[in-house]
C-alpha cells in the first residue's frame, strides 16, 4: 500500500466535500442550472475518482506496486485536469476568466487520464502481477 496515495486520496475526498458544499451553497444562486450542472458534474467525478486513488492505494497490496502508484498518479492527474477544468468553466464568468478558450481541451485529457487509470489497474489484475498476500 502506498500511504502517500492513500493520504492524497483521502485529502481529495475531504476537499470534494468541501467543493460541493461551496457549490450547492455558494453558487446555487450566482449560477445557471446549465452551469451547475457542469459543476456537480466536476464534484461528481472528484468524488469518484479520489476514491479510485485509495482504492490504487490498497489495490497496491495485491497487484504490482509500481502499476498501483502509476494508476493513482493517473487518477490525480484526471481530477486536477477534469473536475478543475469544469469548476473554472462553470465559474468563468463569475472569475472573470471566460475568455481562458484553452480549458475546453483540458477537461478530456483528464477524462482520458481517468480511463488510462482503471485500465491499468485492470491489466494489473489481468496479467496476474501481484503479490502474494498471506491470508490468500
Amino acid at each position: 500500500m502506498s500511504r502517500k496515495w492513500l493520504f492524497i486520496g483521502f485529502l481529495l475526498m475531504a476537499l470534494g466535500v468541501g467543493i460541493g458544499a461551496f457549490g450547492a451553497h455558494g453558487l446555487k444562486a450566482r449560477l445557471s442550472p446549465y452551469y451547475l450542472g457542469i459543476f456537480e458534474k466536476g464534484v461528481l467525478y472528484h468524488y469518484l475518482h479520489s476514491f479510485g486513488i485509495i482504492v490504487a492505494s490498497l489495490a497496491g497490496n495485491y497487484i504490482n506496486k509500481k502499476w498501483a502508484d502509476a494508476a493513482a498518479l493517473l487518477l490525480f492527474l484526471g481530477v486536477c485536469a477534469f473536475s478543475g477544468s469544469l469548476y473554472l468553466l462553470a465559474t468563468a464568468e463569475i472569475l472573470g476568466i471566460q475568455h481562458w478558450k484553452w480549458l475546453g481541451p483540458i477537461t478530456p485529457i483528464g477524462g482520458t487520464c481517468f480511463i488510462m487509470a482503471w485500465l491499468i489497474l485492470a491489466v494489473a489484475v489481468w496479467k496476474g502481477e501481484h503479490k502474494k498476500v498471506e491470508n490468500e
